[in-house]
């Protein structure tokens, strides 16, 4: 008998029992459905949390000034302004592992146009920030050097702040905005960023030449940076070489004494991203876990089945060994079955796991991830379910006295 043939018997055994036969195969539906719709979930938490952390910056890491010390009560890092522009300077032209930094000073303050008015982060930096950032104009430009130089009154909205001052179809570019009773013309209107990594909008902003922060909103420190610097390594590879660089020429230019505490603070969110997406993946192959579990049930149910058709089909057995069918081909049989079964429960729970995933990502808000190789891997893995839990089954069927068979009842 030919694989066309086993294969043809195999689903007509099965459809003589159609209602047992999908219920049998539910288990390994639901096995497969389960590790799709879970991996594919784990898949797009780990997408939302690089796509987070690349809005933040490229390579990026934040230097905080120092803690305040005040009648025994110590302040948090950012409290005593320690850092200063010469600092600033330093790391980005003195470190071979960075490739632009850039202070970010901030103040609240609210903006008025000509008919609107909106509160939002006033952000004094220079044109490397856009760059650290990772961060275009959606229309306008950013900062130049020529408005860091000169003090220009110009200003770069987010696109939260343009649509609140503007309206959403209104073209921003040129306009006049007030801050803190300073005239600014908008120079350029940001590209959406959407959420920080703690639920804030990125585009609720405002950002200003640093030279003109300094004098016009926010004057009084001199030479001291009232914020922290942010600073891109040349590559994701040098980010631990270039912390250590800016840590040793801070506390070089600080005269810091060997063992005496650091009066500023060094923060690398390639860890924090990192621990983030150790997260994921662990959350992602805990469920993974727990969805294979239901696969080897489903292949427990196969096996009761297998076995009990075994049982209802020995006198049929019996007739087919009579009239000179082999062990192997009764064996090849109740294996194609079993297999038959399995995957047909894999390939309908790949589609249940797609629509799952489907529905889980449009609930979450995350992007659809459904990975080929797991959609691959779970079909597989589901017909070696069946085979490996029919095997026994078949090989009872095989061993059967003709005799015996034909004598049962």
């Amino acid at each position: 008998m030919n694989p066309f043939q086993t294969l043809r018997l195999a689903l007509k055994a099965l459809r003589r029992n159609l209602l047992r036969s999908f219920l049998t195969a539910l288990g390994i539906i639901i096995g497969v459905a389960a590790v799709i719709a879970m991996v594919s979930i784990g898949e797009g938490a780990r997408k939302r949390v690089e796509e987070t952390f690349a809005s933040m910056g490229t390579n990026l890491l934040i230097v905080l000034p120092g803690s305040s010390n005040s009648g025994g009560a110590r302040g948090g890092f950012g409290s005593q302004p320690t850092l200063t522009k010469d600092d600033w300077k330093a790391i980005s032209t003195e470190l071979s592992l960075v490739a632009a930094a850039a202070p970010d000073l901030r103040t609240n303050a609210q903006l008025l146009s000509e008919e609107q008015n909106w509160a939002t982060s006033v952000h004094g930096t220079t044109p490397e920030f856009f760059k650290i950032r990772q961060w275009k104009a959606a229309s306008g430009m950013a900062l130049s050097d020529a408005d860091q130089e000169t003090g220009a009154k110009v200003v770069v909205l987010g696109a939260t702040v343009a649509d609140k001052l503007f309206g959403s179809n209104s073209d921003a570019i040129g306009q006049l905005v007030r801050i803190k009773g300073v005239p600014f013309q908008v120079v350029g209107v940001l590209e959406k960023k959407g959420q920080s990594a703690m639920g804030q909008d990125n585009d609720d902003t405002a950002i200003v030449p640093l030279s003109t922060f300094l004098s016009r909103l926010s004057p009084g420190l001199g030479n001291y940076l009232s914020g922290p610097i942010l600073v891109s390594a040349v590559n994701a590879e040098s980010v631990t070489g270039a912390m250590d660089q800016v840590s040793t020429l801070l506390r070089e230019r600080h005269r810091l004494a060997p063992g005496a505490d650091d009066d500023f603070q060094l923060r690398n969110l390639a860890e924090v991203a990192s621990s983030q997406q150790e997260s994921a993946d662990t959350l992602s192959s805990l469920l993974a876990s727990i969805a294979l579990v239901s696969l080897l049930v489903g292949g427990i149910g196969i096996m009761n089945i297998m076995l009990v058709s075994v049982t209802e089909r020995t006198r049929e057995i019996g007739v087919r060994m009579a009239i000179g069918a082999t062990p192997g081909q009764v064996l090849a049989q109740f294996l194609t079955e079993a297999l038959t079964l399995s995957l047909l429960g894999g390939l309908i729970g790949v589609a249940a796991g797609v629509l799952v995933a489907q529905q889980l990502s449009s609930s979450f808000g995350w992007s659809l991830s459904i990975r080929s190789d797991i959609v691959a891997l779970s079909t597989i893995f589901s017909g070696l379910v069946g085979v490996g839990f029919g095997l026994y089954p078949a090989l009872k069927a095989s061993r059967m006295d003709p005799i015996t068979a034909l004598r049962f009842e």
